[in-house]
């Protein structure tokens, strides 16, 4: 019966998480959008958010989390940066980046993972830079160029526009996520993951 109920407490603290992270991409939502260069995807804060869910969750929860992030946003709650919600979004121009972002959060907690017991900094912040942009852009210029109907390298271009602020939200995650894992060991990903084990949780 201990070792039952031990297994029960793990999943409950890991859904907690998912669902403390699913709301803070959501309230980074709330300072709103900016579209420049006349580019129809805005930029917000929430891909942020995306980053640093990976950072600290890992691979499979902060996917997790974006998941339910993007479930209620296709039910109609207007939880995306301007108060946007229901299933028009996922057939407007920032669908791809919006469905890059579970990938992309999956990478970034997949190489934070392999980065061991006390990721380094340069080390969180490539894991955002390769997760959170790059990923997160491989899906979404496609779609983009897709739905617009325009040539994939004009809008790459477009897409260039968000770089600079990205790599800021790359440096910002990784900064938060480093003094979050030195003050809380098992943000750490691979911390969490072995005390799960541990603890005969899965």
């Amino acid at each position: 019966m201990k070792d039952a109920g031990k297994k029960r407490r793990f999943p409950t603290g890991d859904l907690a998480r998912v669902a403390v992270f699913a709301a803070l991409i959501a309230v980074l939502g709330l300072p709103g959008s900016i579209n420049v260069f006349g580019n129809a995807v805005p930029i917000t804060l929430q891909t942020l958010g995306v980053m640093l869910a990976g950072a600290i969750l890992g691979t499979w929860r902060a996917a997790l989390a974006v998941t339910v992030l993007l479930v209620l946003v296709a039910a109609g709650l207007p939880l995306l940066a301007g108060g946007r919600g229901g299933l028009g979004v996922f057939t407007g121009a920032s669908a791809g980046f919006l469905i890059g972002w579970i990938p992309g959060a999956a990478v970034t907690g997949w190489l934070v993972e392999r980065a061991g017991r006390d990721p380094a900094l340069v080390r969180l912040m490539l894991a955002c830079l390769g997760g959170g942009v790059l990923v997160v852009y491989m899906f979404g210029i496609p779609v983009q160029a897709w739905i617009m109907g325009l040539p994939l390298g004009h809008t790459a271009l477009l897409a260039a526009a968000f770089l600079p602020g990205d790599v800021i939200k790359a440096v910002l995650t990784a900064i938060v996520a480093r003094g979050t894992q030195r003050a809380y060991p098992d943000a750490v990903p691979t911390v969490h993951r072995e005390r799960l084990r541990a603890g005969g949780g899965r």
